[in-house]
């Protein structure tokens, strides 16, 4: 597909990267590109709009990051992307719609392209949406931050560990506001727990729980296979992982969009350790202020499907990782869904509560769960003290990821931090399956003295498909 770019947001582009540069903050999460402040473009003028290419319009990105962003007054998404092209035309009607109810008027300008590369070079865009299935995730990340797109990207980090470094690293080189869905930082609840545990209300801290949900699914063995959809490129949509025959409940429902069978298949993930361990990992490393690094040990056991399986992702499962300083991170299906935070004097649990972020998440909305509970009420109504550690407030999750590109200032949730939290979720996976104890060196990120499990760190990747190959990314390892 052709991209017209106009002589006028040519020169916007230009005057978006000439001006000003952003603050650079002390630590090595504070790189930022070269923005223009709020206050030169005013809130309502064009050039203020940051214009917004969405990378996969599958369900999250319906229910979830389109219209999280789209109600933002600073944001303007112009072009989306996908290797459906039902729904490509479905996440452009979407589009369209919300600007003609908004505006009042028929709207019908949203760009369509099915080549991620082609909407990166784009020069109107000046940030992008990823939310595509996890194995999609690093691979078009890195080229948007080498084409200098700020990203906002879905979470798990990675599909592996060393993905995940190498993509925090380029990002960083790059200059570039990144953020990651881990959008329980910018719930209040989350917020509170951590800074009262960050400044000691709890004593000692020693333990902390988190219940993630699984899926046992029903259906257990392999489909037959179905012929490959007109609309959909599923050979790259497969990407870095083995080619197989395409079955519908392997990809992504042909009408709907409700929760996709990739989600259930080890192929493109890992599972609820991953997709619901990345929110509540982050949490406990947020609470601990163990954000850049991670465990010293982890142990752990799973059940797994049967080998007929079709969706093959673990299910009961219980682990444990164990903190240089000392704390014990306990995660099981078990555990009530949340995180709950032990010290010696008292205990602060805290989850979502009355609230989904999709209509099909795994986990039903509890109208009578607290979000935010401890062991003694009054621990819940300390206040921070002005000397005391105040983390990023961010009101809506979206709205922070603009106003760090608008600022400069650091967002809620940079890929680092997503890095190391994808990293313990992936970690605690290995152990699932090699049910034994490992020792993990947080700085290298490679397992100690124990070859069979570095050899886990990594997944085969096929052609054309290999990060470090054809698409000329730089390995760690």
């Amino acid at each position: 597909m052709s991209t017209h770019i106009s002589e006028t947001s040519t020169s916007r582009r230009s005057f978006l990267q000439n001006t000003v540069k952003g603050a650079i903050g002390a630590t090595l999460l504070a790189h930022f590109p070269f923005i223009v402040p709020a206050r030169v473009l005013g809130k309502d003028a064009p050039s203020g709009k940051i214009n917004i290419g969405v990378i996969g319009t599958g369900r999250i990105s319906r229910e979830w990051d389109m219209p999280g962003t789209l109600k933002q007054d600073n944001a303007h998404i112009v072009a989306v992307c996908d290797l459906d092209k039902n729904r490509l035309a479905q996440g452009k009607k979407f589009v369209d719609d919300f600007y003609t109810a908004k505006n009042k008027s028929s709207y019908n300008g949203t760009k369509m392209y099915d080549d991620y590369q082609e909407l990166l070079a784009d020069k109107d865009i000046d940030a992008v949406l990823i939310c595509t299935p996890d194995h999609w995730h690093v691979i078009p990340a890195v080229h948007a931050v080498r084409a200098g797109k700020h990203v906002y990207m879905e979470k798990p980090a990675s599909l592996t560990i060393p993905e995940g470094r190498i993509l925090s690293n380029e990002a960083y080189k790059a200059g570039v506001v990144f953020q990651i869905g881990s959008q329980q930082r910018s719930m209040p609840q989350f917020k509170k727990a951590c800074e009262l545990v960050r400044n000691g209300r709890l004593g000692k801290l020693h333990t902390i729980y988190v219940g993630l949900p699984v899926d046992n699914p029903a259906e257990s063995t392999k489909e037959q296979e179905m012929p490959i959809p007109t609309n959909l490129n599923f050979e790259k949509w497969l990407g870095q992982t083995p080619y197989v025959p395409y079955t519908e409940k392997l990809v992504h429902p042909q009408n709907g969009f409700t929760r996709p069978g990739w989600l259930r298949c080890e192929q493109f993930g890992a599972g609820m350790i991953t997709g619901w361990g990345a929110h509540h990992f982050d949490i406990a490393n947020w609470g601990m202020g163990t954000e850049h690094t991670g465990p010293i040990e982890v142990s752990g056991t799973a059940d797994w499907p049967p080998e007929d399986a079709l969706w093959d992702v673990h299910g009961n499962f219980k682990t444990e990782s164990l903190y240089a300083n000392g704390v014990k991170v306990l995660a099981s299906n078990e555990y009530p869904n949340g995180v709950k935070f032990i010290g010696d004097d008292g205990w602060i649990f805290v989850t979502r509560g009355n609230y989904s972020v999709t209509a099909s998440d795994p986990v039903a909305k509890d109208k009578n769960s607290k979000a935010l509970d401890a062991s003694d009420p009054k621990l819940l109504t300390s206040e921070i003290q002005p000397n005391e550690i105040h983390l990023i407030d961010s009101k809506e999750h979206h709205a922070n990821w603009l106003e760090s590109i608008i600022t400069g200032q650091p967002n809620i949730a940079p890929i680092e931090v997503g890095h190391r939290a994808c990293s313990v979720c992936l970690l605690n996976h290995t152990v699932m399956k090699l049910k034994r104890k490992l020792y993990w060196d947080p700085e290298k990120e490679v397992f100690i003295n124990d070859a069979e499990a570095n050899a886990m760190l990594s997944r085969p990747q096929r052609w054309p498909y290999q990060i470090n190959k054809a698409y000329n990314v730089e390995t760690v390892l």
